[in-house]
């Protein structure tokens, strides 16, 4: 195999124009039958490649311009949505699957399609299951992308390093059955289903004559049967009481039941389309109050009720997670509140808690390490496009100055789509920041959210957006580098284990 590759290699460099950079990376080569396969950068473009001793060797599946030499046949293939299907049927490892089994995963959110390599290296190092397709719609929309283009893009990547030990794909913070089938069908096997819009989450703050109403109007039987298992109930959970008088049983009911029936609908659907093979996330933190216990405890019950198997349920946490920085809030009672919350998870069914902006959390990751005991599901995202536009910063300082000139321009139509507080007045003048100096804004807590929400102005401006992937993609061993030692650091934090 090796002498396949050596002789493949020489022969793209020799009908390649000379001064023409040709890259074969190494992980990727793989034996098929009768040829070999590659992913390989040509100049400013990946392709795949495939070699054999002659042209009738080649495999029909991938389609492209063949050359030969002598006992040689060599044909490039462009990196297309038809060669992720092939090289998906060819090599299974490069397809998503289920990861309900794994006892920690982390989503590697990539806005971009660059960012596997990264992630690959850093989760090899502690043997975490990593969820390396996931985005939501609304980063779909902000970047132009699909969920194929998002499946397609790891499944090129992951070939590229030769990662065989299984990821996951998400289906982000879905709402609706419509949204839901677009990413089964490309390929996604895990959703997360966001019932932000199902749950009535302002009875949450409804009086008691209001509640009573409301809970009168459900059907006579679901009445019966909520006072029966909840109103006035204790319920201990690893030495901690969850009390639940009979008004917030009703408040329960009327917030969830709706919400609960849907997640049945969804289910139902994801078994129907995938068997047992997806993993279905439960997402309730987009509210604006965090998530009590006694509802946690509620929501699992109702879904237990309903014969509904989650891999991970994801409450709404006391105190702020926002974008891009550190958990802000008390930090004693988030470990009081979320050690609960990790004994509902272990006592219903033991699915993982899920951490929502989980990244650059790092001074709550040893309590999160602690009381999942590393049952856990970690979801991140924009910390990637970060160390991207750290990348470039480093590497293109000119194209940063526009990106940051951009992202200020833009941030007032991001505040539309996202909840951050930054105070602009501590962002410092980009003039008066030296070339040297421009990658360490990405370390300023101001300049970290304003650039972590304004992703989508910057990738559809005409101007910027190829000169921002051009430089990324220069940079690319460097990308890999600060995403490596980004994602370590987290996983560090977590308490987690070197890999064996």
């Amino acid at each position: 195999m090796k002498k396949l590759f050596q002789q493949t290699a020489s022969h793209l460099k020799k009908s390649t124009a000379r001064e023409t950079k040709v890259t074969l990376y190494p992980a990727s080569c793989v034996m098929l039958e009768g040829s070999g396969l590659a992913l390989a950068r040509i100049g400013g473009r990946k392709v795949l490649v495939e070699a054999a001793k002659t042209e009738g060797d080649l495999s029909a599946d991938f389609q492209g311009r063949v050359t030969t030499a002598t006992g040689l046949a060599v044909k490039q293939c462009d990196l297309c949505h038809a060669h992720a299907d092939a090289l998906r049927r060819a090599l299974t490892w490069t397809a998503p699957i289920s990861l309900r089994d794994r006892q920690t995963t982390i989503g590697c959110g990539d806005r971009l399609g660059r960012a596997t390599p990264g992630h690959i290296r850093a989760v090899r190092q502690f043997g975490v299951a990593p969820v390396l397709a996931q985005q939501s719609i609304r980063e779909l929309n902000l970047t132009g992308r699909s969920y194929q283009n998002v499946v397609d893009d790891v499944t090129f990547l992951v070939f590229q390093e030769g990662y065989q030990d299984g990821f996951g794909a998400d289906g982000d913070h879905l709402k609706t059955l419509a949204d839901i089938n677009v990413a089964v069908d490309a390929g996604m096997a895990m959703i997360t289903l966001d019932l932000s819009e199902t749950m009535l989450a302002a009875a949450e703050n409804w009086d008691a004559a209001r509640i009573e109403a409301a809970f009168a109007e459900l059907p006579q039987a679901e009445q019966t049967r909520v006072l029966a298992a909840y109103a006035d109930r204790s319920f201990d959970v690893e030495g901690a009481t969850i009390a639940i008088p009979a008004l917030e049983a009703k408040r329960c009911a009327v917030m969830y039941l709706k919400a609960m029936d849907f997640a049945l609908e969804v289910y139902r659907l994801l078994q129907k389309r995938r068997g047992n093979a997806f993993d279905l996330e439960i997402s309730i933190d987009e509210t604006k109050a965090p998530t009590l216990p006694a509802h946690h405890l509620f929501i699992i019950k109702e879904l237990l009720h309903r014969h509904i198997t989650v891999s991970s349920l994801a409450p709404r946490f006391i105190g702020e997670f926002q974008k891009a920085v550190d958990y802000a809030g008390d930090l004693a009672e988030f470990e009081r509140q979320f050690a609960v919350h990790c004994g509902i998870a272990r006592n219903h069914g033991n699915y993982k808690v899920s951490i929502h902006s989980g990244s650059d959390k790092l001074s709550a990751y040893p309590v999160i390490g602690k009381y999942t005991r590393h049952r856990v599901h970690v979801k991140t995202a924009g910390t990637s496009w970060l160390e991207a536009v750290r990348t470039v910063a480093d590497c293109a300082p000119s194209v940063y100055r526009d990106v940051h000139r951009k992202a200020l321009a833009f941030f007032p139509e991001a505040l539309k789509y996202y909840h951050v507080t930054p105070k602009l007045d501590n962002i410092p003048a980009l003039d008066s920041v030296k070339d040297a100096d421009l990658p360490a804004l990405m370390d300023q807590a101001d300049a970290r959210q304003v650039l972590h929400v304004t992703y989508g102005g910057i990738l559809r401006d005409p101007t910027i957006g190829p000169r921002f992937f051009a430089a990324l993609d220069a940079g690319e061993d460097r990308y890999y580098e600060y995403l490596e030692r980004h994602f370590v650091r987290h996983l560090t934090a977590l308490g987690l284990p070197a890999a064996k």
